[in-house]
């Protein structure tokens, strides 16, 4: 249930080291980063923030409680965090089936406001981390224009683009290989143009212009439909802080189906110097930014479909070598 948590790219970057039973050590998997879009290791560790979090809720709903240990300083540490899994009455119960349910939607957004009542709902508790910009604001329109110009910036700077090629699984078996990435599934990639791709695409296709401008138009196709951005902040850049903020994400993500509303993120902007300096004077919030998220209803939504590996893959066990 961990390991269904959301990383960029779908690289999964974390594995488990199993010291005895209800005792591990959570780690950064170095093999999973993405040094072109995250050079410092940012990314990586909100996405391991996330896994903490819906292991949390796992042990919870299974009546147990987590007792953590920050181990790591800095982001490139193999070590994050020390857990003990402790029997408890008091543990609250949750339903494991929002977690199993979770997914990114990329498209087939509406373009209705927000309600107030899912606002309520969705910011509850978060105040003074997570905002909300609606599809009526100039904020708005900046970020939508900001989020193209990023997409286009990262499209052709070649070492993002080639990293973006290496997680690609274009054909079923690649995906059923390597159990993580981008499937064209995942990408709603459907009918004829995923099959083309499934069939005829490689990795060194996506260095070709066309298919960096056919990214560029979808992306300002996904920015037109959206009832506005959420946007979570956190207190600094200190492990600490970017696990919390990863594992508030998190909470927020296994929310917004309940309310009919899907969100992308879309972190480009952060990604990209050229834009990354503009967006806090901007948007006028003046916290560090570690999430974009295009937010709005879906008609229907739609049931996960991104992989994931295996437990076995990503656990070590020192004991059975």
């Amino acid at each position: 249930l961990a390991s269904l948590a959301p990383s960029g790219h779908n690289t999964q970057p974390w594995f488990v080291k199993y010291i005895e039973p209800y005792h591990w050590i959570i780690g950064n998997d170095k093999s999973k980063w993405l040094p072109a879009v995250d050079p410092v290791q940012r990314e990586t560790m909100l996405s391991i923030g996330a896994f903490i979090q819906n292991l949390e809720f796992a042990a919870n709903d299974a009546g147990y409680s987590c007792h953590f240990n920050l181990l790591a300083q800095t982001n490139q540490d193999e070590d994050i965090l020390e857990v003990r899994l402790k029997k408890s009455i008091a543990a609250i119960h949750y339903d494991i089936s929002k977690i199993k349910n979770r997914r990114t939607v990329r498209s087939g957004y509406m373009n209705d406001a927000l309600k107030k009542e899912d606002a309520i709902y969705l910011l509850e508790n978060e105040h003074d981390f997570i905002y909300f910009i609606s599809n009526s604001s100039k904020e708005h329109t900046w970020l939508n224009e900001q989020t193209i110009e990023a997409n286009r910036l990262q499209a052709y700077r070649d070492a993002a683009q080639k990293e973006l090629s290496e997680w690609i699984r274009f054909s079923s078996s690649e995906a059923r290989k390597h159990c993580d990435g981008l499937t064209t599934a995942g990408m709603e990639l459907d009918g004829i143009p995923g099959w083309i791709l499934r069939n005829f695409y490689k990795q060194k296709d996506v260095m070709n212009n066309k298919f960096r401008e056919q990214g560029i138009d979808k992306v300002k196709k996904q920015v037109s439909q959206s009832a506005g951005w959420f946007i979570i902040t956190g207190k600094d850049d200190s492990v600490a802080a970017l696990l919390e903020t990863g594992k508030r994400f998190q909470r927020f993500f296994l929310k917004v189906r309940d309310k009919n509303v899907a969100i992308h993120p879309m972190t480009q902007i952060l990604e990209e110097t050229e834009t990354k300096q503009q967006v806090n004077s901007s948007i006028g919030i003046s916290d560090g930014i570690q999430f974009i998220l295009r937010a709005g209803y879906l008609k229907n939504y739609p049931e996960p479909v991104t992989l994931r590996r295996p437990v076995n893959w990503f656990v070590k066990n020192n004991n059975l070598i």
